[in-house]
């Protein structure tokens, strides 16, 4: 095991006995989960608060990361802390002093209220080209301000956690009960919008919703209402929607499928359209009779290229996902309409003939750009021709 250098307050403890030093920030402590990075220049506060990132450990490659602050506006869970949401966070550089008008509060003070253990001052492009080469690994981050860490108790514990393989973390990241969602999509000066349209009823099956997902369905005119994770078809249906989401969320899809998959086809079946988002896109793809599978190193950023084939145009979107849809496995009917220009896995499909299709990305943009935003005007146009 490494000797720790004098100043050292927090480390980072690989499964196979890596320890990466720096310094600690945010809560002290320490916390389980699996390695990843994240490309993404902004948006950090979306991050760390998206439940896709449940029992995961970010490292951000962009170096200078805490600048905006953060602020209550811009979480994106609709409820929870770092339990459901990311648990760990890394940095090359010490979090900035916050400067920016929409600041409460500086990073480091905010991820110590939500329990969020953070690390600094490591070489974050070598952790990065680590995780490129060997995948992403398991590993403990701790902080303790005195320096006091029993690194071969960190190392047995991280190579002791299972992994995500064959864990439903949606169970935990879903709402306990149905609710409606009315704000929209942010807008200068005016802030998040109400709309006041109400031209579709859209049951959202949340495995780990986003509240920007929520805000663009309610910018499309849609009432919104949220729905846990094991609600069953027949109740969904009794809602009487024009249209349903599948959301994000963490964990193996196989896992939440389970129990989820049969009640996505009792949906598909039933006629009604149907749009899923990231975890969601996944559990439709298993609905439909394809496979899913592991990735290396996962996809994790806002700057990744996709090429929606229905129209040859490339669109930059945001990523979050460590288990993709297996393309070979794809049954007759399915069409692929999305592929990734990075690696070429796929980013999305549709059901020849049906109001259904899903994405691996996230159009609602948060963090990330607009370029897929027309996706909700697409399952709008949807729910309006099944009216027809």
């Amino acid at each position: 095991m490494s000797e720790l250098l004098p100043g050292v307050t927090g480390v980072l403890v690989l499964a196979d006995g890596t320890v990466l030093q720096g310094v600690g920030c945010g809560a002290t402590g320490s916390a389980v989960g699996e390695v990843c990075f994240n490309t993404a220049m902004t948006g950090y506060q979306e991050i760390l608060t998206d439940p896709s990132y449940m029992a995961q450990v970010v490292a951000f490659t962009f170096p200078h990361v805490g600048n905006v602050g953060v602020n209550t506006e811009d979480v994106e869970q609709v409820a929870g802390d770092s339990a459901t949401a990311a648990r760990g966070a890394i940095f090359r550089d010490a979090p900035t002093p916050p400067a920016n008008w929409r600041s409460e509060a500086d990073l480091g003070a905010w991820m110590a209220r939500r329990g969020v253990v953070g690390l600094s001052g490591v070489d974050t492009r070598a952790l990065t080209r680590r995780i490129r080469e060997q995948g992403m690994p398991h590993a403990v981050i701790a902080h303790d301000p005195e320096g006091r860490f029993d690194l071969d108790a960190l190392r047995r514990q991280a190579a002791a956690w299972p992994g995500l393989v064959g864990l439903d973390l949606a169970r935990d990241a879903t709402c306990r009960q149905a609710f409606t969602w009315e704000e929209g999509l942010y807008g200068w000066p005016e802030g998040y919008s109400r709309p006041v349209q109400d031209r579709y009823h859209v049951v959202v099956m949340d495995f780990g919703v986003k509240r920007n997902i929520l805000r663009a369905l309610a910018s499309c005119g849609a009432r919104v209402t949220v729905v846990p994770a094991s609600t069953s078809a027949e109740e969904i249906l009794a809602h009487r929607p024009d249209g349903v989401m599948l959301s994000n969320g963490p964990g193996d899809p196989a896992a939440t499928g389970v129990y989820a998959v049969p009640e996505i086809r009792k949906l598909v079946a039933s006629g009604t359209p149907v749009f899923g988002i990231c975890l969601g896109h996944q559990m439709l793809a298993l609905a439909l009779g394809a496979r899913t599978e592991t990735m290396e190193q996962g996809h994790h950023g806002a700057n990744h290229p996709v090429k929606d084939l229905t129209t040859g145009k490339v669109e930059i979107v945001s990523m979050n996902h460590g288990f993709t849809v297996s393309r070979e496995s794809l049954p007759e009917g399915v069409e692929e309409t999305h592929v990734s220009l990075f690696d070429g896995t796929n980013a999305g499909i549709a059901l020849a003939g049906r109001p259904v299709f899903s994405v691996q990305h996230h159009p609602e943009a948060s963090p990330g750009p607009t370029d897929s935003l027309y996706l909700f005007e697409r399952f709008a146009g949807l729910m309006d021709a099944a009216r027809a």
